[in-house]
C-alpha cells in the first residue's frame, strides 16, 4: 500500500498509503482486523470501531513511540495523520518570525481529550511542552492513564481539568504563565441535532445502517456547544484579551463579519491549510 497521499505537509510521516505488515508488527492486536479490498489489497474496515481503534494504537506506537495509548468507549477516535498535520502547520506558523521552528515551544491544549492526540504527536515531534485542560472527568482521567503509561511524557505534558464548564481559558492558565501557543480542536455542531446529522451523513457515506456505530466516536463536548465553532473561538478569545497571555490556534470554519471585526485592534489573523481557515493570534503579552 504504498500510494501517495495528496495534500498533507511536507513534514507528515503519513505521505505514503498505510505499511499494514509493519503496522502490525508495531502492534500485533491490529493483524485481526486486516481484511482484502475488491482488488485483493490489504485493508482495515474503517466503519469498524475496533479496527479504527487498533489503527490508532499502531499508527501511534510506529511512528511516535507511544506505547500505551487506549481510550474509553464512545470517546473521540481522531485521525492520526489529519492531527499531525495541524501540529506541523502550527510549526510553520510558530517559525514565520525568525524562520526557525522552536524546539522548547510551551502549547496550550484546550479539550485535550479522552486521546491526548496533539500532546502525543507533539512531544515526539518537535519536544514541545503541552499543558492540556479538559472538562469531561472520565476524559481526564484516560488522558492522564495515557501520559502516566508512556515513560518520560509525565516531563512534557502536564493536565488541567477544567471545573468550569463554561469558560474555556480562565481557571487554567495561571498568574505569570505564558505559552506560546494554543490549540483547540472545537465543538464543530451547534446543537445536539445538528451533531446527530453529521453523524447521519458519515453513516450513509460509509454505507452504514442506522444501527451501526460512527467508527470515530465522540461525546457531547466533543461534538458540539451552544453556537458550535464559531461561538467558542469567539469566547476563545474573549478570554484571551481578558486574561492577555499566549496566542490561540484553532481550525475553524469561516468565522462572520460581526466576529471578524471583533478581532479588530487584536493580533488575530486569518491562516488557511487543508482549506480550513485558521483563527492565529500571536503571543505579544509575554
Amino acid at each position: 500500500m504504498k500510494a501517495q497521499k495528496p495534500g498533507l505537509h511536507p513534514r507528515n510521516r503519513h505521505q505514503q498509503r498505510y505499511d499494514l505488515p509493519a503496522l502490525c508488527q508495531a502492534h500485533p492486536e491490529l493483524q485481526g482486523f486486516i481484511t482484502l479490498n475488491p482488488v485483493g489489497e490489504q485493508t482495515i474496515d474503517f466503519a469498524n470501531p475496533l479496527a479504527v481503534k487498533a489503527l490508532n494504537k499502531a499508527l501511534l506506537a510506529h511512528f511516535y513511540a507511544v506505547k500505551h495509548w487506549d481510550i474509553p468507549d464512545g470517546f473521540l477516535c481522531p485521525p492520526v495523520p489529519g492531527r499531525a498535520d495541524y501540529l506541523h502547520h502550527l510549526a510553520d506558523l510558530l517559525a514565520l518570525d525568525s524562520g526557525i521552528i522552536p524546539a522548547n515551544a510551551s502549547i496550550l491544549d484546550i479539550g485535550v481529550g479522552a486521546n491526548c492526540i496533539y500532546p502525543l504527536i507533539g512531544v515526539h515531534e518537535y519536544g514541545w511542552r503541552f499543558t492540556g485542560s479538559e472538562v469531561n472527568a472520565d476524559a481526564f482521567a484516560s488522558a492522564q492513564a495515557i501520559v502516566n503509561g508512556n515513560p518520560g511524557l509525565t516531563r512534557q505534558i502536564r493536565l488541567r481539568r477544567q471545573k468550569d464548564a463554561k469558560a474555556i481559558l480562565t481557571g487554567i492558565i495561571h498568574k505569570n504563565e505564558t505559552y506560546d501557543a494554543t490549540l483547540c480542536n472545537p465543538p464543530f455542531h451547534d446543537s445536539a441535532a445538528s451533531a446527530q446529522a453529521g453523524g447521519e451523513r458519515k453513516r450513509r457515506n460509509l454505507g452504514l445502517g442506522e444501527e451501526s456505530v460512527l467508527n470515530f466516536g465522540g461525546q457531547q463536548q466533543e461534538l458540539w456547544c451552544e453556537g458550535g465553532e464559531v461561538a467558542f473561538i469567539t469566547q476563545m478569545i474573549q478570554e484571551s484579551r481578558r486574561i492577555r497571555t499566549a496566542s490561540s490556534v484553532a481550525s475553524i470554519r469561516p468565522l462572520p463579519s460581526l466576529s471578524i471585526r471583533s478581532l479588530a485592534n487584536s493580533t488575530i489573523s486569518i491562516a488557511f491549510f487543508a482549506d480550513r481557515p485558521m483563527v492565529v493570534s500571536r503571543p505579544t503579552w509575554k
